[in-house]
């Protein structure tokens, strides 16, 4: 059989126990967030830089500095801005972001200045868009941006499991307009979604809790992880 490339596993870490745990067990990347009861919040530079000199895997960096998908009007989007700058200037060069307006479409001010600030950095608009009054107009709006390069998304609020075939339509829809960038799936995915997903052309997935066998106040597992890896490599290796 021919080389191939194997799915894509992000796994959330918190600290540096986290991101070792999770490389070990084979995760490409890092998701750096804090304060998961607030659903991930934007981590200081101090972890942000604990994590980048324990691991060589990519780090992705959540910018958000409160609960919700509203950016915090323009005292809460300078904030953001000064966030990105700072974690910039400190060695980070993948992101995190999304933020709907009162409406429930995407607040393209704020995300625009705090993209531009990014300077072409990759970035994923994450689960924001699960919250969207119009998915397909959100991503048709965004397509644009600089940097987007995936989608972090459960096809709906409720998480994997009543999102499944909206998550196979618009991985139906790849290439089009829109719809040029990667779906990451996360937020309640389980192992037993993985090989319906595959099939359907998904490549890449998020994992959190289900990467701590002992809930949020526990670590990572790197057996855990490993687990992980070795079900998005099976169905790699068939869907080849």
């Amino acid at each position: 059989m021919s080389e191939r490339k194997s799915a894509l596993l992000e796994v959330i870490a918190l600290g540096v126990e986290d991101a070792v745990a999770a490389q070990d067990g084979g995760a490409d990347r890092l998701e750096l967030v804090t304060d998961m009861a607030a659903d991930g919040l934007t981590p200081s530079v101090r972890t942000f830089a604990g994590i980048r000199a324990s691991v060589d895997i990519s780090l992705r960096v959540m910018l958000r500095l409160s609960d919700g998908f509203g950016a915090g009007g323009a005292e809460g989007v300078d904030a953001l801005v000064r966030a990105a700058g700072e974690l910039r200037d400190a060695g980070a060069d993948e992101f995190v972001l999304g933020f709907l307006d009162a409406d429930g479409g995407p607040d393209l001010g704020a995300v625009e200045r705090i993209v531009a600030e990014l300077d072409g950095c990759r970035w994923t608009f994450h689960r924001a868009v699960d919250r969207a009054a119009d998915r397909d107009a959100l991503r048709r709006r965004l397509a644009g941006l600089p940097g987007l390069d995936a989608y972090l998304t459960a096809g709906s609020p409720a998480g994997v499991d009543d999102g499944l075939s909206v998550l196979v339509a618009e991985a139906g829809r790849a290439g089009e307009p829109g719809y040029e960038q990667r779906i990451m799936v996360g937020g309640g995915l389980r192992l037993d979604h993985v090989p319906h997903l595959r099939a359907a052309g998904v490549d890449a997935f998020h994992i959190g809790g289900a990467a701590r066998p002992l809930g949020w106040s526990g670590p990572v597992s790197a057996v855990a992880v490993r687990e992980w890896r070795a079900a998005v490599d099976a169905r790699a290796a068939l869907h080849a």
